[in-house]
């Protein structure tokens, strides 16, 4: 297979990353996205989020086979790479999605087809 010649930036005479405009800054956020999404139990969470809103870390635990300490792991890989946001109610911690990251992380995605 015949790969594509690498097109280095004008100014930096470097090899672009990823698309127009995607510095590393952005490539690494993007690598962090996807590494927090390459684990199922997290894909679900994602996929609850998105469907439901805000739901508590109870309820969260209750759709997953998974101890509270396992799925508050996974809520921490997610928070951590922004894909969620949580907020304390009580004695509770309730999660909701982040959208924004998920849509960039989408346009970065269509830019590799």
């Amino acid at each position: 297979m015949r790969r594509a010649p690498v097109v280095p930036d004008s100014q930096t005479h470097q090899p672009a990353l990823g698309r127009p405009g995607m510095g590393e800054d952005a490539v690494g956020h993007a690598a962090a996205v996807h590494a927090a999404l390459g684990e199922p139990a997290r894909l679900v969470l994602v996929r609850l989020l998105a469907r439901h809103g805000s739901l508590c870390v109870c309820e969260l635990q209750a759709a997953l086979p998974l101890a509270q300490p396992t799925v508050s792991h996974h809520l921490k890989i997610l928070r951590e790479a922004g894909l969620v946001e949580a907020e304390r109610r009580g004695t509770w911690v309730y999660y909701r999605l982040r959208r924004e990251p998920l849509k960039r992380l989408l346009s970065h995605l269509l830019t590799l087809l």
